[in-house]
């Protein structure tokens, strides 16, 4: 891989991307919403010119940019990944939407591969909204955009004859993320002495430290094959229960996690959802951190920021 274009690219994955792109030599068009965004992240790494492009204008890439010998185009950008517009459909809808442009608009440029960011809400709201007489509630709108997604732009793909590889994340964290996700509220509870009062936490899981996930990332661009799912993910998926408890004797030894005052809602996946081997046959991807590391790593970052 000598090229890429990658959208999202000052977000949390796809900045940490970018990064990975460039220690290997990458030339990386990165693509930012507008002026107005933050590009701190990104803006001192080598071989990397900015272009600003709205998800809305996608298709209007092909004339700032013009065609070229890219090797992949990596598409991190969605509205809406996190907070209330997970529950907004018409947001939900228009990512699967702008996705889909964004994959044509990478056959115009000459792209060989598209890697998309997809989700392990991808799985849990298919299983959600599928299950006789189950109840899903409205933060599966976010999953069913991306399943939408996925479900046009594999036919699109075969279309154009570019290979698609379909990155399934199961929940990246680490330095560098501000949103109040389950492990960086987590980490902010412990820091601030609150008490840890948790779901029953029986439902599988699994977490990635954001380093891995940028490395997967850079291994799908470089071997992934077409029409291929890859679940991004330590491969080692257990009952959050046990995450939690790991997290807690790394960070906070002391302290006594509450299990069952709250109540679970969701869906509990099989540990068959979380299955890495794909990544691993096909990329030759090993996570290298691991999640006490990773949770560790995570708290000195949110320390020196606070």
């Amino acid at each position: 891989m000598k090229k890429a274009i990658v959208t999202g690219a000052n977000g949390f994955v796809g900045s940490n991307v970018c990064k990975k792109l460039c220690e290997n030599g990458v030339e990386i068009t990165a693509v930012i919403k507008d002026e107005n965004e933050n590009i701190e992240n990104i803006k001192a790494l080598n071989n990397l010119d900015i272009v600003y492009c709205d998800l809305d204008s996608i298709e209007s890439l092909t004339d700032k940019i013009g065609a070229g010998d890219y090797d992949v185009f990596y598409h991190f950008a969605w509205v809406g990944s996190a907070g209330p517009l997970r529950c907004d459909e018409e947001i939900q809808l228009k990512n699967a939407l702008w996705t889909a442009k964004a994959l044509r608009t990478a056959g115009k440029l000459g792209c060989k591969k598209f890697v998309n960011a997809g989700s392990i809400m991808e799985k849990e709201t298919y299983t959600a909204v599928y299950t006789q007489d189950s109840k899903p509630g409205l933060p599966y709108i976010y999953g069913a955009g991306k399943l939408a997604a996925r479900a046009i732009c594999k036919p699109i793909a075969n279309s154009l004859d570019i290979d698609l590889c379909w990155a399934v994340i199961t929940n990246a964290y680490g330095a560098g993320e501000f949103s109040p996700r389950f492990v960086n509220s987590t980490i902010r509870k412990i820091i601030a002495g609150e008490p840890l009062q948790f779901t029953a936490a029986t439902q599988n899981y699994d977490f990635i430290y954001i380093d891995d996930v940028a490395a997967a990332f850079y291994a799908i661009g470089e071997y992934g094959k077409t029409n291929r799912e890859y679940t991004i993910g330590s491969g080692n998926a257990r009952p959050l229960k046990e995450f939690i408890l790991e997290m807690q004797q790394a960070l906070a030894p002391g302290a006594v996690p509450v299990f069952g005052d709250i109540p679970f809602t969701g869906v509990n996946m099989p540990l068959e959802a979380f299955d890495t081997t794909a990544i691993k046959e096909d990329c030759g991807f090993i996570p290298s951190i691991s999640f006490a590391e990773g949770t560790k790593l995570t708290m000195d970052w949110i320390k020196s920021v606070d």
